[in-house]
């Protein structure tokens, strides 16, 4: 396994350029970055701070810095210390700025304003945990969707990722043995989606769940005949009952709430 030093350096919270190193170093298996993240970085004096760390520990720098007025004096340190600086959203900007006829505002920091967007994506995470694991049924008529599937489906941290793009997702646990809500089978405006996995798999997740709370393992919980069981009548309800499914077994929770977030979409088309 290689290391290697990776600066990443943000006018904001540093969410972006976090996110897209992670998914480019997931191609090099045998690298591994150290990495030293670099945020709210506004004042020439934290570039000067951060051009330091550079130098101290050189390696590739990935920035999303919008201020030219910070920008350049950043290349410049890392041309002195020979090491490539990347600005990651400037082919974006770039090409944005030419389709649209227009100039970046280069104002930092403008995904996270406090408008109506943000202050929707709070009342959804704060409608996601409300209505978890089949809580507060009585509200559910209120969500965007409602995701149902037997225990270890990805159900509450799909909601959690869905509530944080604004969608107020609510989430219900197939039991074996235990009565479906009535309240399922009467809302109008949320979109139910069925959550389903291979069984063999399912159990794999559910025997690590069990191993890190300390409990025993043979249980019907994991027993392959039962876990069969409970995946064919959750699979059974979801068509009996026209509820579009996700096979959420090689699926990532990013995977799985972009597969919802269509389902959502393609409904409002259909509705508008």
């Amino acid at each position: 396994m290689t290391r290697f030093h990776l600066h990443l350096v943000s006018d904001s919270t540093g969410d972006t350029v976090h996110s897209v190193a992670r998914a480019c170093l997931v191609q090099f298996e045998d690298r591994e970055a150290i990495e030293h993240i670099w945020s709210m970085v506004r004042t020439k004096a934290q570039i000067e701070r951060v051009v330091n760390g550079v130098a101290a520990n050189p390696g590739i720098v990935l920035y999303t810095l919008v201020d030219e007025t910070l920008r350049q004096p950043l290349v410049d340190g890392c041309r002195r210390h020979q090491v490539p600086a990347i600005p990651v959203l400037e082919p974006v900007i770039a090409a944005l700025g030419a389709f649209l006829g227009s100039q970046s505002r280069g104002l930092p920091g403008q995904q996270h304003l406090l408008d109506s967007e943000y202050f929707a994506r709070i009342d959804a995470m704060t409608f996601a945990l409300t209505h978890d694991d089949g809580q507060s049924a009585w509200g559910w008529n209120d969500a965007d969707v409602i995701l149902v599937g037997v225990s270890r489906t990805s159900k509450t941290p799909t909601c959690i990722y869905l509530a944080n793009r604004g969608i107020k997702a609510a989430n219900l646990p197939l039991v074996p043995g235990a009565t479906v809500p009535p309240e399922l089978f009467t809302v109008t405006k949320p979109l139910v989606v069925g959550l389903t996995n291979d069984p063999e798999r399912l159990i794999q997740v559910r025997r690590n769940r069990l191993t890190q709370l300390h409990q025993d393992n043979s249980t019907d919980y994991t027993d392959i005949d039962a876990v069969r069981a409970e995946v064919t009548a959750a699979r059974r309800l979801f068509t009996d009952n026209n509820w579009p499914m996700i096979d959420v077994t090689r699926r990532s929770i990013e995977e799985t709430a972009a597969a919802v977030l269509k389902l959502i979409a393609r409904r409002r088309g259909e509705d508008a």
